[in-house]
């Protein structure tokens, strides 16, 4: 069953942090393949609080999702993001396609 990881900015604070954020963030991928659903493209919010922007990953599964985020590639840099901007970040169990 395929699982997301869901990334929303909510405010950014240093933009150099979220440059160097940004340039690893490719690399840490790597040996993971998420598939991007949506990566800073338009967007418009129609409930809840503001964001700059969204990311959406999927992944094959829960395991694999978590596996990426808690990889050693992948937690050199949210101190980065963390810095950078406001963020939320979650894991979301998909559903079966038809």
């Amino acid at each position: 069953m395929p699982a997301y990881i869901v990334l929303t900015r909510e405010h950014t604070h240093n933009s150099e942090e979220m440059q160097r954020y940004s340039e690893k963030a490719k690399a840490a991928r790597e040996g993971h393949d998420p598939q991007p659903l949506a990566f800073y493209g338009d967007f418009e919010v129609l409930e809840g609080s503001a964001m700059e922007g969204a990311v959406i990953l999927r992944f094959p599964d829960m395991a694999a999702a978590r596996a990426w985020y808690q990889s050693p590639a992948y937690q050199e840099l949210p101190k980065h993001r963390f810095q950078g901007a406001d963020y939320r970040v979650f894991l979301v169990d998909g559903i079966e396609e038809a």
